[in-house]
């Protein structure tokens, strides 16, 4: 017994070193010192090499918003179809950034607000980087596919990172009610509607996550004691039903503010909703999922996923009114975002739904699942292999 013991504090102690190894690997948006470069051989380059050549480049962000559907996410990953890659090609091809930028973005201290990964879109997405004055964004955006949009480029502070100086983030998750409906009730997905009581259930569900919890068993590979599980949630609620322009399925908006959400926590705070709503698991799986004991949480399909805000409230009331930068609340960008959103988010989720059925699919899995304690490595699959590629955030 003892040895066991040892060997499982052993095996913790390795896990909790690889995840430090790989988090130091990773780039945290801070500037990085370039190697020394020797001068050119050439007596008459260095003769003839001019300053006003070299362009000033100044702090900024980009305000950008997506359709993550047919993309392996935001985050750039050589070989795959991604938002970055996109964005940086499109830049280049302007001459915003340089070909070493291209290269090693992180030269221009290139960083994402949030990785949102793949079939997760972005109403709002902000990247901070640095570029040169006088761009032109209509031109960008005719070198950027339809699926992809910037909507502005805004001054910021010498020192600003989108990921650090960033206060919440707002998600939303669209999907069709008759995931409301009692699991052995007979509906039909085209037909059904949430009555007011269902509605309310979820609410009520939607309720017992909010304030500081840990959650460890909404994530992967993370253990009870670890600090960085504990995640404060300042609001989950769900938007009133609606039925979109051109069908008869009835959707609903759940709308989920927090500090910050690890891999696919929003996705398995969702399908543990479901799981209680359609009566399959009682709501104090959630309370004791927030405790040491270990539990299987179902995760729910990554589609209906949206980055839908990027807060900055701290920033603009120390920066938004000293005269030299802009506020960050997006106010004047709302028309165009709003825009998008109907016409190249919203709508792909609604048509791809309908589609693949992904969430119907899913429904079906959710009786399998058990909702008791299991081993230590035990990992539910269902009848679909687990998909772990969906990802929520930017940790």
């Amino acid at each position: 017994m003892a040895e066991a013991v040892e060997q499982k504090i052993a095996d913790g102690k390795s896990r909790h070193e690889d995840r430090k190894r790989q988090k130091q690997d990773r780039y945290n948006g801070a500037v990085k010192k370039r190697k020394w470069e020797d001068p050119p051989a050439d007596p008459d380059a260095v003769r003839n090499f001019d300053p006003a050549s070299r362009v000033k480049k100044r702090k900024c962000i980009i305000l950008m918003g997506y359709s993550g559907v047919n993309y392996f996410g935001m985050q750039r990953n050589p070989g795959t179809k991604t938002i970055e890659e996109e964005l940086l090609v499109a830049m280049l091809k302007n001459e915003w950034i340089s070909d070493e930028a291209f290269k090693q973005p992180q030269q221009i201290q290139f960083q994402r607000a949030a990785r949102t990964d793949k079939g997760v879109s972005a109403a709002t997405q902000v990247v901070s980087i640095k570029l040169p004055e006088n761009l032109d964004i209509a031109g960008l955006n005719k070198d950027l596919p339809e699926q992809i949009r910037v909507f502005a480029v805004k001054r910021v502070t010498k020192g600003f990172n989108s990921k650090s100086n960033c206060d919440a983030r707002t998600y939303t998750y669209t999907l069709p009610t008759v995931a409301f409906a009692a699991h052995d009730e007979e509906v039909s997905v085209e037909t059904y509607r949430a009555p007011e009581d269902r509605i309310q259930k979820v609410q009520e569900t939607l309720k017992l996550f909010e304030g500081t919890k840990n959650f460890h068993n909404f994530t992967s590979r993370k253990e009870f004691i670890d600090p960085s599980v504990k995640r404060f949630i300042m609001s989950f609620e769900c938007e009133a039903p609606f039925v979109p322009e051109g069908t008869t399925v009835e959707f609903a908006t759940i709308k989920i503010k927090g500090q910050s959400f690890m891999l696919h926590q929003i996705r398995k705070m969702v399908g543990l909703t479901l799981a209680v709503v359609r009566g399959l698991t009682p709501p104090e799986t959630i309370t004791k999922a927030f405790e040491e004991t270990r539990y299987g949480v179902p995760t729910a399909p990554g589609l209906g996923l949206v980055l839908s805000r990027i807060h900055y409230e701290e920033y603009n009331v120390r920066y938004g009114a000293d005269g030299c930068h802009e506020t960050l609340d997006f106010e004047q960008e709302q028309d165009q975002i709003q825009s998008f959103f109907r016409e190249h988010i919203a709508s792909t989720i609604v048509k791809t739904e309908l589609a693949q059925r992904s969430m119907a699919e899913w429904l079906e899995t959710l009786p399998l699942h058990s909702y008791e304690p299991r081993e230590e490595g035990e990992e539910w699959r269902g009848k679909r292999k687990a998909d772990d590629e969906g990802d929520d955030d930017d940790e």
